[in-house]
């Protein structure tokens, strides 16, 4: 079945780009493709990317997470608070996990940095983040398990592997394994040529700096393109989609040759196209998109008063419906 051309971006424009922070501008789009296409993003990068967080935690003579430890100001629940936002990056591409445990003491307070000292397979992004605060007289002796997940994952879901291990004094708390920690999108009016009716997305993406937002915004698109062609009979595993390129090439079959038939089929007063090009191209009893695209650039130009702007316009006409100049129509079925 032909699809009607749609009026596409051409690629993603990234504006004030940080380590942890860009903002990005996706245009033209069809009245109403702003929010649909943003808000699809902004669910994804929020609940479903990958991330690394500590999932458990063992304290020395604590047994459960309301308790109290002796020269430690903030309480279990409180430390339990703080350590849920540490955030860190992986050294290397196969750390998925570790296992790490320290003693503090002679010191006033505990921060995120001091877990460095003990990390090999990772490092921590927010080392000024304090833990708890204690009585230099007094030492905590603290043992986390760091993992690889996604989105967010409760302490309920845990704590049934966590009582298989046996370990009576292991702690589950939440992981907030997203790296994203703010997603922002608007719709914007955007003129093409004559027409004010198609939209500009915007959209801001902030990170904790373990992923850079244009790689963030790379796999919310992969995983919802990858549901999306479940659809259309092409299912795609999810890992192969960031080593290929996101767009399959054309292969020529029935459905292609029906679009492109049917797109040939129009009269040049059916497309958008000013009435400066289109005056050019009766004048040189050019009437149909069959009849325009047989041409090549050169005959185009010798059209009598056919201008670079006029070319610079059907030059976006062809993009916009992936057809090209010097094209052989002969295998379309045209009357």
């Amino acid at each position: 079945m032909a699809i009607l051309a749609f009026q596409k971006p051409e690629n993603v424009l990234m504006m004030d780009a940080t380590d942890s922070f860009a903002k990005f501008e996706f245009r033209p789009l069809e009245p109403g493709y702003g929010t649909t296409v943003g808000n699809a993003l902004r669910r994804i990068l929020l609940s479903s990317l990958e991330g690394y967080a500590i999932s458990t935690i063992k304290i020395e003579g604590v047994n459960h997470e309301f308790a109290t430890i002796p020269g430690v100001l903030e309480d279990v629940t409180n430390i339990i608070l703080n350590l849920k936002q540490v955030r860190f990056r992986p050294l290397s591409s196969d750390a998925t996990e570790e296992k790490i445990s320290l003693t503090i003491s002679g010191k006033k307070e505990f921060v995120a940095g001091d877990l460095n000292g003990r990390l090999t397979a990772f490092e921590v992004l927010n080392p000024e983040l304090v833990i708890c605060h204690l009585d230099e007289a007094f030492s905590l002796t603290i043992e986390l398990e760091i993992n690889k997940g996604r989105g967010y994952v409760p302490a309920d879901e845990k704590t049934v592997a966590t009582a298989k291990e046996n370990e009576l004094q292991t702690i589950a708390i939440d992981s907030i394994y997203t790296p994203i920690r703010n997603v922002k999108y608007w719709a914007e009016n955007f003129r093409v040529e004559q027409k004010t009716d198609y939209e500009k997305l915007v959209l801001e993406i902030t990170t904790d700096g373990s992923i850079h937002p244009l790689q963030a915004l790379k796999e919310a698109a992969a995983i919802l393109i990858d549901h999306f062609r479940l659809f259309t009979g092409e299912p795609v595993e999810v890992e192969d989609t960031f080593e290929e390129d996101l767009y399959p090439e054309d292969n020529g079959d029935e459905e292609e040759v029906a679009r492109v038939t049917e797109l040939l089929k129009k009269e040049l007063s059916e497309l958008d196209l000013s009435a400066r090009a289109q005056n050019c191209l009766r004048a040189g009893n050019i009437y149909t998109l069959a009849q325009l695209v047989c041409l090549d650039r050169e005959k185009l130009s010798k059209i009598r008063n056919f201008g670079k702007k006029s070319m610079d316009e059907l030059n976006a006409l062809m993009e916009r419906l992936r057809l090209d100049f010097g094209m052989d129509v002969s295998k379309y079925n045209l009357d």
